[in-house]
């Protein structure tokens, strides 16, 4: 069964919260100056200006659970796209990005 193509905030957190194990990979899409602003604890920077480039050393296994995010939820929907074109069919988009997730999941996270 294929998973949809976007996933709520609140279910990534779900699939994130303890006891369980990590269910996904996070994988932030944006930019270095974006990531240190705030980021998802545990996520892997991959830069959509650079997810050509850096995609075969990153991306393995192409039944992994990956769960892509940016800042509203553009960026990560397209590298979630290009992704599934290349065999990695488990790759879903956070809807809203980590915005919707500061407002939804995270209220002390820094915004901008």
């Amino acid at each position: 069964m294929e998973l949809p193509v976007e996933i709520d905030p609140s279910e990534v957190h779900q699939l994130l919260a303890p006891p369980s194990e990590r269910l996904a990979r996070l994988i932030d899409c944006r930019e270095q100056d974006e990531w240190h602003i705030c980021h998802l604890q545990g996520a892997l920077l991959v830069p959509m200006s650079r997810i050509a480039e850096l995609a075969p050393q990153c991306f393995t296994d192409p039944q992994e659970h990956l769960i892509v995010y940016c800042h509203h939820g553009m960026r990560s929907l397209r590298v979630t796209q290009w992704l599934r074109q290349q065999g990695f069919v488990n790759t879903q988009s956070m809807r809203g990005g980590i915005d919707a997730w500061a407002q939804h999941v995270e209220p002390e996270m820094a915004r901008y």
